[in-house]
This record gives structure tokens, sequence and C-alpha cells, in this order.
């Protein structure tokens, strides 16, 4: 009997080596993992230059406390404010606690508490990040959640406009719904959110914590929108596996997050920052961005040539390797089919099925991974014909 609480359907896989965008299970099947730790691996599994610079800083020191100046946060924060609109970096250790962050610099440096976030959204689930995503099965038996939230659809410009109000204090969005279902914002609400921020001077929280780090084709994802978000919080892919998140923020939110106003034990550890250091390096290289955009428009392509003659597939959606195949059918069983031959690959929502392979998928991945859906469901709607 385990000992661990029962807060994952886990998978009946035991995964006990990494290469790149190869799993090896305890059994030794191998599988191509399009999955990469949910955005996480952006590099692939256990990529060298990661590996040898945190085994060289495990050499060094580990963890002192953010009462001591530590270089290594110094060089992350000028990575990661040179490739946006920030200028400040606090750090800590995932998404949620970014997002947790951003939440109570909005709050304080504004004076308002209330905050604009989208339904389908996912901010975390810690208490106010849980507050600000807008999926009631988040919420479901938690009592009373942080309050002054308020939730609208994502590119509908009417209720956007009649949701925010003179005390908000921030709008919090994703221009790309991961757990939401791989919806995009669309030019025109991206619009529609900077005249209503200007309009009322309230900020805009920009959550790249799975779009972020190159996953779309650029550092971030809301650059392709021309946005100028005041908050950008990241994590995810920051550490290709090293537990490590981020808030960059603006040059005028820098007064609010004064010494004792927030904090984070282990946040922008020695550790941490060494493997940061690394997959920026490598990820903000324009060569590697480019091949991101250049391998995510061809496979989609292919994703629509090959699947979209399909009736249970309705729509492929998503920017660079960060893919949507939204279904008419609940994608479990697909998953499963998927996983069998495989291709590992995870739900975005139930019927819509998420592809986030690594950065550094090679093409004949991309090619491989494509066979294995079109055989799966292929064989779907084979079945599908045959019931009818």
């Amino acid at each position: 009997m385990s000992a661990l609480f029962p807060t994952y359907a886990r998978w009946n896989i035991t995964p006990v080596k990494g290469i790149g965008s190869k799993l090896i299970d305890a059994d030794g099947k191998e599988y191509l993992d399009f999955i990469s730790g949910i955005a996480v691996c952006n590099l692939g599994h256990c990529h060298p230059k990661v590996v040898s610079a945190v085994e060289e800083q495990m050499k060094k020191i580990w963890h002192v406390s953010n009462l001591f100046q530590i270089e290594g946060q110094e060089q992350v924060a000028k990575h990661l404010v040179d490739h946006s609109v920030g200028d400040y970096v606090f750090f800590c250790n995932s998404g949620a606690e970014a997002n947790e962050a951003a939440i109570k610099l909005a709050r304080k440096s504004t004076g308002k508490h209330h905050i604009v976030s989208l339904t389908n959204s996912f901010h975390g689930r810690t208490l106010g990040s849980m507050a600000a995503t807008g999926q009631d099965k988040i919420h479901q038996g938690f009592g009373p959640l942080l309050t002054e939230f308020s939730y609208i659809e994502m590119n509908d410009t009417h209720a956007l406009k009649n949701a925010v109000t003179d005390k908000t204090a921030a709008i919090m969005v994703e221009v790309i719904q991961g757990e939401g279902g791989i919806r995009l914002m669309s030019e025109e609400y991206a619009e529609a959110l900077k005249a209503i921020c200007d309009q009322f001077g309230c900020l805009l929280i920009i959550d790249e914590v799975q779009t972020g780090i190159g996953r779309t084709g650029t550092a971030f994802a809301y650059e392709q929108l021309a946005l100028s978000p005041d908050i950008i919080t990241v994590a995810k892919g920051l550490g290709n596996g090293f537990p490590v998140g981020a808030l960059i923020g603006k040059e005028h939110l820098k007064e609010a997050f004064s010494p004792g106003s927030h904090g984070s034990t282990f946040g922008g550890n020695p550790l941490a920052m060494a493997a940061a250091q690394a997959v920026l390096t490598e990820v903000f290289n324009p060569k590697l961005l480019k091949s991101v955009q250049e391998n995510g428009e061809w496979f989609k392509l292919e994703l629509e040539q090959k699947l979209g003659k399909y009736s249970i597939v309705e729509e492929i959606r998503g920017k660079g390797l960060m893919l949507g195949v939204a279904c008419q059918m609940e994608v479990a069983p697909i998953i499963k089919d998927c996983m069998e031959k495989g291709l590992l690959v995870l739900p975005a929502g139930p019927k819509v099925l998420r592809i986030l392979p690594p950065l550094v998928a090679t093409k004949n991945e991309l090619e491989r991974a494509s066979e294995i859906l079109v055989t799966v469901f292929q064989k779907l709607e084979q079945k599908q014909s045959v019931n009818i």
C-alpha cells in the first residue's frame, strides 16, 4: 500500500531514465515523451549543459538563504529582463508561487483588490492562485476563496469592458490557455486588453508559466500579440525540471516589493540559478527559437493534413511546440492508445489532446509522433464507423 496521498490519478508507468525526447520505464520500454514534464523539460531530459551546470554548482554551495548576495540570481535576472519588457525579478520555486507573488504585488502596488481573470484559466493550486483560476472543479471542496476575483470568457471584449472598473487592480491572463484546452487569445482581444488597462490604470499580469521560455517560438508568448505586461510569471521550463519560478515586473512596481514585503526560503537558491542560467543560455539562442517556430509550423500543418480528415477531429490549434487536437470525444482512450504505441501525450480538458514536445525534438521524432497519432485516430475512426 502506498504511503502517498492519492492526489494524482497516476499512469501505470515508472520512468527510470530520460535522454532528450526519450523516456525509458522500469520494464525497459522506450517512449517518445511529448509531455516534457508538462512543458517543463523544454531542452529534453538530462540536457548535458544543464546537468553540467548543476553538477558544478553542487560542488560549490547549495543553499545560503536570501540574506546573502547570490551571484547566480543577478545573472538569471539579467537574462530575463533582457528578453522581456520587465525590469526586476523575484525568484521562487514554482508557477503557483510566482502567481501568488503577482497577486500580492498587484494588490500592494495599486492599493486595490479586485482582479479579473478568465474562465478556463489555470494559475495554480494555492489559495490565491486557485482563486485566480477560472475553473469550478479546481475550487470545489475548499470553502471560501480569496475574494474579489471576477471571471470572464477569453476573447469576449464586451465582457472585458463590463468587468473592469476603477477598483480593479489587475487583469490576469494566459495568452494561450494550457490546461483550459490550448485556447489562443485573439489580436482583437489583446488590443482591447491594452486599451482597458490604459483607461482604468490597472495592471496587466500575463501568466507565462506554460507558454514561456521559448515554448511558442519566442522567449515569451505575449511578444506575438505586441502586449506589454506589467507582470510576467514563469516557472516550468525555466529550470528544465529543477524547481524554480520567477516573477518579472516593471520599474514602477519596485517600491511595492521592498525589504520584508515578500520572500522565499528556497527561491533563487544557487542550484536553481545554475540550472536556469544554463537553460536560458540555450533556449534564448535565436537559432533555437527559430527552429521552434519552423518545426512548430511544420508539425501543426502535418497534423492538420493527416488528422484533420477524421470526423472525430474538430481543430488543430496552438503555437510553436504547444499544440492541441480538439476532438468530438473524450481523449482519455486516445492517450492510452498512444501510450501503448510509445508516444506520451496528455489532455487539456476532457476533449483536447495536448502535445508538448521538447523544443529540441528532431524532425524525425515529430514525424514518428505524427505516424503514431495517425495510426491511433485511424483505428478510432474505423471503430466508430463499425458502431454506426
